[in-house]
């Protein structure tokens, strides 16, 4: 993995894959992060304040201990917001989501559970003294824009990538194996990171070198065989067979699928 010079808003992340492919993330700038921790930042208060409301009749002979309770409910909300839709919505909560930014490890892969409990329970130091101070400093100072909370869990916050389906893709539906019912049914019990690298790999191709192209396709068609149980006919090439996995993955309206911010681990 490597680093390229990052401009003082957006920079790049370049992840080089075991088989020598290269994959860029556009590194989100702390413009776009601060919306988004804006927009949470609003949802946190307001969820907040809806738990305070239900317990507010409980506690109005106790308005010590009820203050006291609001900062513990505001820092269990946000920390469980976080942590919780991070690790659901694979990188993104509600803002990001909104800003077109996600959430993922150094290596450019999704993040997990851990990672995002890790840079969530690290935002009251990111915090500090207020207004993510810290935080902000850390991540000019930072060439990958990482907070502290980044830098402990090994993790990025990117654009998220929107690839259009390009219509090599698009292979009609009643053509070799897209008309064979156990190709296809095989082909959607994929799970997601196997749907995810086939079509990264096959929106980004045009972006490989001949050498690189040929050596991924040639390891994701291996992979493909070994997780659908099924032999690659002698006549189709890895990347064709590969294309035709992508096809049987998109719906029958032909819409095109959004690939997000991640290399293809095959």
């Amino acid at each position: 993995m490597t680093d390229a010079p990052a401009p003082l808003l957006d920079g790049i992340h370049t992840v080089l894959t075991p088989e020598y492919v290269e994959f860029r993330f556009t590194l989100a700038g702390l413009y776009s992060r601060f919306l988004a921790w804006l927009v949470d930042a609003v949802l946190v208060m307001m969820g907040t304040s809806a738990l305070l409301v239900g317990l507010s009749l409980g506690m109005a002979a106790f308005p010590g201990f009820a203050s006291a309770l609001g900062i513990v409910l505001y820092f269990l909300v946000d920390w469980g917001y976080g942590i919780t839709l991070e690790s659901v919505w694979s990188g993104q909560t509600v803002g990001k989501k909104l800003l077109g930014l996600r959430v993922i490890q150094r290596s450019g892969v999704r993040i997990g559970f851990h990672h995002a409990a890790l840079r969530n329970l690290a935002r009251p130091v990111d915090r500090l003294p207020l207004f993510y101070l810290v935080g902000g400093v850390t991540a000019l100072l930072s060439g990958s824009h990482q907070r502290l909370g980044d830098m402990l869990a090994g993790t990025l916050v990117v654009r998220e990538r929107r690839l259009k389906l390009p219509s090599a893709i698009g292979v009609p539906a009643g053509q070799g194996l897209l008309a064979d019912p156990l190709f296809v049914s095989r082909v959607k019990r994929l799970g997601t990171e196997a749907r995810e690298a086939v079509l990264s790999a096959v929106l980004r191709r045009e972006e490989l070198s001949m050498e690189a192209r040929l050596r991924l396709f040639s390891v994701l068609g291996a992979k493909l065989q070994e997780l659908l149980a099924m032999e690659k006919p002698a006549h189709l090439s890895d990347e064709k067979w590969t294309l035709l996995v992508a096809a049987a993955l998109l719906p029958a309206s032909g819409g095109a699928p959004t690939v997000r911010g991640r290399a293809v681990a095959a």
